[in-house]
């Protein structure tokens, strides 16, 4: 049972969350036994859907936080989460032959600040880029 609103009683998680909501709970339980638990990888998905902003910079924290003890694999589109990534990889789709075939690369530090500016400007320009480092340089 969990209320996810001030004011609200609390109801079956099941009933109440969303899909990005379920991530960033079992974040918050991970981040309170990442000392204790002996998973070595832990996967988030969707874990920034319907956030930005200051809820962004506080999901990035609690990842990097779990990351100083386990392997963490987040797929993400907020650079203020990629941008607090020890690696990152960009992951693409195309179709060949008929087929959809995924692709996966790891990006270099220019490649990830280019990314980071793509990603939070929907273009790459002078001011999204400053805007990336300045994201990787807090980060």
């Amino acid at each position: 049972m969990i209320s996810t609103n001030i004011g609200e009683d609390a109801k079956p998680l099941i009933k109440i969350a969303s899909g990005g909501e379920m991530s960033r709970i079992m974040l918050a339980i991970k981040t309170v036994l990442a000392d204790v638990d002996k998973s070595w990888v832990m996967v988030f998905d969707e874990i920034d859907t319907g956030i930005s902003g200051k809820t962004a910079n506080s999901v990035g924290e609690k990842l990097k936080k779990i990351a100083e003890k386990h392997q963490v694999l987040c797929v993400t589109h907020l650079a203020n989460i990629v941008a607090k990534g020890d690696y990152n990889y960009f992951i693409s789709k195309a179709v060949e032959e008929n087929r959809t075939k995924t692709s996966i690369k790891k990006l270099t530090e220019e490649e990830t600040i280019k990314e980071i500016a793509r990603i939070a400007s929907g273009d790459i320009n002078e001011i999204a880029i400053e805007h990336a480092k300045v994201l990787r340089k807090i980060a």
